[in-house]
């Protein structure tokens, strides 16, 4: 019997989290898992500030460690590998992560490895569920948008994903437009129960163009029109109005997603999977609505569907530590000379979506 013990430090945007993950032979077990939110630091500016974002984590980094530590009744003795998100993200968060988990590593003689934030979401699937390889990953959150096939842990092939905004952050930019408080996900998802989902058409872009794809950028532009000709019209914003557009425009995402979702199973299939599975991460993947449209869609198909806990969806340490862990027993380790990556796709052989720069791909 094989047993490691991991530590997991996770920094790469507004949520400083820390974890603690037990692997014995295959079976994962999260001994602890903490996650330290930043919502009222940012709730005056409308989204993430990301010079508040590290500064925050710089403060609460080792108490979110000591807490984890402390919850899995382990000590940095007992942790066989340290194992820290290393992009992308916002580059002073990930920094401040490195930073932390490169001193305790020299300091106690433990391993080392940066992970892939983006791995971290897309193993969560096995982490929770113990899917079988190759599964379909639809990774759905604030700064992310992407349909992975993940055929083992270090290989992904990416069919497509956004051009512009990812949905959590048109869901954060929309609740800013409505006056809604942030994070807007839940904000949306709760005023859109008492609205109208047909009062307003909104444009679902990129429906009309073969392959899976998506676009979100428009469909905020025209929400933004219609609030604009309420407004003029009414003299304000009632609260009907605010939700009747909440409910057009998570509906809207939602049929954008399944759609997209329906073709990309159609090219996940090709690779004839013996259980062919949808599973879906990120924060965007809490919302209920999303989630019933595509477990919907896979029961059509004959296709299951997995959706991690709440917790485990969105940002957490607990999948960066069981990412790495894998990472670690392919063979590959880091030193001190890790460094922060805010650029770092998963699908490497893939033309980066949203363009490159001096560092690289974007995504």
């Amino acid at each position: 019997m094989t047993t490691h013990t991991v530590l997991g430090i996770e920094s790469s945007c507004d949520d400083t989290a820390a974890a603690v993950v037990r692997v014995t032979d295959d079976t994962p077990e999260i001994l602890a898992s903490i996650v330290v939110g930043q919502d009222e630091l940012h709730a005056a500016f409308g989204g993430v500030v990301p010079e508040i974002a590290a500064r925050a984590h710089v403060e609460k980094l080792d108490h979110a460690i000591e807490a984890a530590l402390s919850q899995s009744g382990c000590s940095l003795a007992d942790i066989d590998l340290i194992a820290v998100t290393a992009g992308p993200g916002l580059i002073g968060g990930v920094v401040s992560g490195v930073m932390m988990a490169k001193g305790l590593a020299r300091a106690t003689g433990t391993p080392l490895i940066g992970v892939n934030h983006l791995a971290g979401h897309a193993l969560t699937p096995r982490l929770t569920d113990g899917v079988a390889f190759p599964y379909l990953l639809l990774l759905v959150s604030g700064g992310h948008c992407q349909f992975l096939v993940a055929h083992d842990p270090q290989s992904f092939t990416r069919l497509g994903g956004t051009i512009d905004d990812a949905p959590g952050e048109a869901f954060d930019k929309t609740a800013r437009l409505l006056g809604l408080p942030q994070p807007g996900g839940p904000s949306i998802q709760k005023i859109a129960e008492t609205g109208n989902a047909a009062r307003f058409v909104l444009p679902r872009p990129l429906l009309d163009r073969p392959g899976c794809d998506m676009s979100f950028s428009g469909l905020k532009t025209a929400l933004l029109r219609a609030r604009d000709a309420l407004v003029q019209a009414n003299g304000g914003l009632h609260r009907q109005d605010q939700a009747d557009l909440a409910a057009s425009f998570q509906a809207t995402v939602a049929s954008v997603l399944t759609e997209k979702s329906r073709r990309a199973l159609d090219e996940y299939l090709e690779f004839n999977p013996a259980q062919p599975t949808l599973a879906v991460a990120g924060g965007v993947a809490a919302n209920t609505s999303i989630r019933a449209e595509l477990q919907s869609l896979c029961a059509s198909r004959g296709v299951d569907f997995v959706a991690p806990p709440l917790a485990l969806c969105t940002d957490n340490a607990a999948m960066i530590a069981y990412a790495g862990l894998l990472a670690h027993i392919a063979g590959e380790t880091d030193d001190m000379t890790l460094s922060a990556r805010p650029r770092w796709p998963l699908d490497q052989d893939s033309p980066a979506m949203l363009g490159s720069g001096k560092k690289g791909a974007k995504a």
